[in-house]
């Protein structure tokens, strides 16, 4: 804790000296150390299901409140009338909603386990709680419900895969995920540029004309299809090695020092300083048991 959870090689040939145990027997301690630091299975699988559970509400809220709601039909009633445009009960509590939700994430990633994509995240959050407040404020709230809507579809998917591979339902787990992957691409890569984006910026440009606040607003707009871009790069590397090795493998944002995957597998398949077992134990009905790539 004072000094590296990581010890060099110098520094555990003196701890051998010191202890006289070997340097393999020095290694296993630190690193069942480290294990001792990171979050249960029943903890991260609690939050999976916080948030899955939020994420379905809210689709299933936006989805009932949009599909009575002339702009979801014909986006060009997005621009309409516009700014005199009249805020309605249902229309303002799932903005609030979806604005409390993303500050909260904005606030508890400081406390979650960091990865590798942690800036590209913040970056996600800010640029989301940047365009939701932006768009309140200047009553752009039709097509901001849209955004929001096209978001939360997928987001669920992909904690409902977690949930799965936490309680060790592998198959249920790929099936998922592949349903997320599939859902994700077209959304993000499909239906947010040619839907969305070409409403804020080609038919608003042509309804309204062009405003100061336009810039801005589609400046963040843009920006979270780059980060779309991102990590549909990244999901398309999982799909991939699944692909190949007939598994889905772990996360590629999980970094070595926040999350101890690699090192769970090897606890788990052997015994105490090294030993291997002879079960098999991280196979599970043909595929990768354990958490192994739902580490988000």
């Amino acid at each position: 804790m004072s000094i590296t959870k990581y010890p060099d090689e110098k520094r555990l040939e003196g701890l051998s000296k010191q202890l006289d145990w070997d340097v393999r027997k020095i290694q296993c301690w630190f690193r069942h150390r480290r294990n001792q630091d990171k979050p249960p299975t029943l903890t991260k699988f609690c939050e999976s299901m916080w948030r899955f559970t939020f994420y379905l509400c809210i689709f299933c809220y936006g989805i009932r409140f949009l599909w009575s709601s002339p702009w979801f039909w014909d986006t060009r009633q997005c621009w309409h009338s516009y700014p005199y445009q009249p805020l309605t009960s249902g229309l303002y509590y799932y903005y609030i909603m979806e604005l409390a939700f993303y500050w909260s994430l904005m606030f508890s990633q400081f406390t979650d386990i960091k990865r590798k994509d942690f800036l590209i995240m913040f970056l996600h959050h800010l640029a989301t709680i940047g365009l939701i407040t932006f768009s309140y404020i200047n009553n752009m709230v039709r097509v901001g419900t849209l955004v929001l809507c096209l978001h939360d579809v997928s987001d669920f998917l992909l904690e409902a895969a977690k949930l799965a591979n936490y309680a060790k339902y592998q198959r249920l787990c790929d099936t998922l995920f592949v349903i997320f992957s599939a859902v994700f691409v077209v959304t993000r890569l499909g239906i947010y540029p040619f839907w969305i984006l070409n409403t804020t910026l080609f038919e608003s440009w042509e309804i309204i004309g062009p405003y100061r606040s336009w810039w801005l607003f589609n400046g963040l707009l843009l920006v979270l299809q780059v980060l779309h871009v991102i990590w549909s790069y990244l999901i398309a590397r999982i799909a991939f090695k699944a692909l190949i090795r007939g598994k889905v493998s772990k996360d590629d944002r999980s970094d070595v020092e926040s999350s101890s995957e690699e090192e769970d597998i090897t606890t788990s398949t052997k015994g105490p300083c090294g030993r291997s077992s002879s079960n098999g134990a991280n196979r599970v009905n043909g595929h990768m048991g354990g958490s192994y790539w739902a580490e988000e």
